[in-house]
């Protein structure tokens, strides 16, 4: 009997191994992807996209898809991801080969993991855009410094916490004014961070907040979509001139492949797909461009 055990066992052993050999076998023998010559084009480039906006439609993404895979002749994937560092861990894992980013975001990028700026959106056909403070048209501030002193009653958003104009630029504004250290540190009654542009302006627009941190260029977009009303709304206070949001290429795209991503989207006239980025074109942009918005991170302990 035990001889039968043994021998029992043996068998079913030697039939185990040899599955998991097999099945080792299959994963190594996948084809892996290999990377372009210096002078060609990948096959296969696949695209981030930062939430500014809560979402953007199927169709602008679709319509944007199609076009790259036209222009470079490359299979093109795309999507959305729900907050702006995760598009950024993402491209540094090498799950993005190009993403669509804000200022504050790709300075980050290059950062931890050598992202390159191969083009900026523009509004108003310059590739510039502000930070804007805007509260409710029935409150009773008209500027900043009439919010201060009334700080102890205001509800106060921001956007997405990675957000240039909806977050870095506006904080330190508030920091220096010395009414925000944190979220949970402040003068204020309440600090929410919306996560998009739109939100926020839905939110001061609906009272839900005293006032918001909004991106410029999207808020215009809003109110020529007539997706909010800009009679509901004051200006109470402007940042300095930034430059805007770049499409980057992760360390491991080649001069080949970005050259081709660059000229895509220079030449890109789609309203449809502009309107998505609240953009009017594209322009060529270089990491120089977002000095001023690293040296911002750098003094706000943003860059680790």
């Amino acid at each position: 009997m035990k001889r039968k055990k043994r021998s029992l066992f043996t068998l079913l052993m030697t039939l185990v191994l040899s599955l998991a050999a097999v099945g080792c076998g299959n994963n190594s023998a996948q084809p892996k992807q290999e990377a372009p010559a210096a002078n060609e084009v990948a096959k296969q480039i696949s695209v981030g996209l930062i939430p500014a906006e809560a979402k953007v439609s199927d169709q602008a993404l679709e319509k944007f898809r199609t076009y790259l895979e036209q222009q470079t002749g490359a299979k093109v994937t795309m999507g959305n991801y729900p907050d702006y560092n995760g598009v950024v861990e993402a491209m540094n894992a090498g799950k993005l080969d190009m993403a669509f980013l804000g200022p504050l975001t790709y300075v980050i990028a290059h950062h931890k993991g050598g992202a390159r700026a191969i083009a900026a959106k523009t509004s108003k056909g310059v590739p510039y855009y502000y930070s804007y403070i805007l509260v409710h048209q029935g409150a009773p501030y008209n500027t900043l410094d009439d919010l201060l002193k009334d700080s102890k009653n205001v509800d106060f958003a921001f956007g997405d916490i990675n957000s240039t104009s909806g977050s870095l630029v506006p904080g330190v504004e508030l920091k220096k004014r010395g009414v925000f250290r944190s979220k949970d540190d402040s003068d204020f009654k309440s600090v929410v961070y919306t996560g998009a542009h739109d939100v926020t302006a839905l939110s001061i627009q609906n009272k839900k907040v005293t006032a918001g941190a909004i991106d410029s260029s999207y808020y215009d977009k809003l109110v020529e979509q007539k997706k909010v009303d800009p009679t509901q709304f004051k200006k109470i206070w402007q940042s300095d001139r930034l430059f805007q949001y770049p499409f980057a290429v992760s360390k491991s795209v080649n001069d080949a492949t970005a050259q081709k991503l660059q000229d895509a989207l220079v030449n890109l006239k789609d309203k449809e797909v502009l309107d998505a980025f609240a953009a009017d074109g594209f322009v060529k942009a270089s990491d120089q461009d977002y000095a001023s918005i690293r040296a911002v991170a750098e003094a706000d302990g943003r860059l680790k």
